[in-house]
């Protein structure tokens, strides 16, 4: 695996923890920024379109307050030099807005990404939740 893909996991990382705090702004930088591109929704919701998915990250975003915090659990990665994905959980506690108290979240997640223009950007995202036991 090369170091340019290791790199970019570890800054999806830090993507997701800005996420998870309200900030969008590090995914709108990774997110694809031309079609396909889509997201499966922890709610079950599923958004197609470039734009429409990152509206949705940026929305979603939105529900967040500061003080959250999350690491992404990688169960496997790989990549081809063209595409690129990993599977695991996020692990997160989250502030949403008009709760008192942190909520806990474990995501199973598979993401799919495009080398475009020499960056990686996310085309694909499914999550949903996992089970507690």
């Amino acid at each position: 695996m090369s170091d340019d893909f290791h790199a970019f996991i570890q800054k999806r990382k830090e993507v997701a923890r800005a996420y998870i705090n309200g900030d969008a702004g590090p995914l709108e930088a990774i997110a694809a920024a031309t079609s396909p591109a889509s997201f499966f929704h922890p709610r079950g919701t599923v958004v197609e379109g470039a734009d429409e998915v990152l509206a949705r990250y940026v929305d979603d975003a939105a529900s967040f307050d500061p003080g959250g915090e999350s690491d992404i659990e990688i169960i496997h990665m790989g990549h081809d030099g063209k595409f690129g994905y990993w599977v695991g959980y996020q692990n997160a506690t989250a502030r949403l807005k008009g709760l008192p108290d942190p909520v806990p979240m474990r995501l199973r997640v598979t993401e799919i990404f495009r080398r475009s223009n020499g960056r990686w950007q996310l085309v694909h995202r499914h999550a949903d939740l996992a089970d507690k036991a």
